[in-house]
């Protein structure tokens, strides 16, 4: 990774912007990965704006690397003032915000941020089909991230192997 994307990330986890639980959202959207640890949980509360229904706050929480962290910060903050389609079409790469393009090998914590976005608003749109325009339902009985984590995990049958000092 360069030194400038480097600085950017360290500044950006140095202060995150939108961090923690957002307990009126309207909207939740949970994605990960129990067997490499990395998890995300984007929450999103909406606001009518002029007739339209834009998002006025997002926060996260993650189980993951300083770079996920780094961009979810950035997209938390990209995506107010937007409607749940304008935030949607936006791509992974555009999501980095003022990190600006990620190596390679750190796509992947952009693409979890757009699938928790995606597993929040998805939700959202399909609320919408089912409730009147003027409800907004509440994220209720929602599990922790922990909760959720530890619900993914399987027993290691077969996967985990001790090595000894034999």
């Amino acid at each position: 990774m360069d030194e400038s994307l480097e600085k950017k990330i360290r500044e950006a986890i140095a202060d995150p912007k939108n961090m923690g639980e957002l307990a009126d959202a309207d909207r939740v959207g949970t994605v990960g990965n129990s067997d490499c640890g990395e998890m995300l949980r984007l929450w999103v509360k909406f606001k009518e704006d002029h007739g339209r229904k834009v998002i006025d706050q997002a926060s996260f929480q993650s189980f993951g690397c300083e770079t996920a962290i780094a961009v979810a910060s950035m997209a938390t903050e990209l995506i107010r003032g937007k409607t749940a389609d304008e935030a949607l079409a936006l791509r992974h790469d555009e999501l980095t915000g003022d990190l600006g393009a990620l190596p390679p090998m750190k796509i992947h914590c952009a693409q979890l941020v757009e699938g928790a976005l995606k597993a929040a608003l998805d939700a959202d749109e399909a609320a919408d089909k089912k409730t009147a325009p003027t409800e907004i339902g509440a994220a209720e009985n929602i599990p922790s991230l922990m909760d959720s984590l530890q619900a993914d995990q399987k027993p290691a049958q077969g996967k985990l192997r001790l090595l000894g000092d034999d």
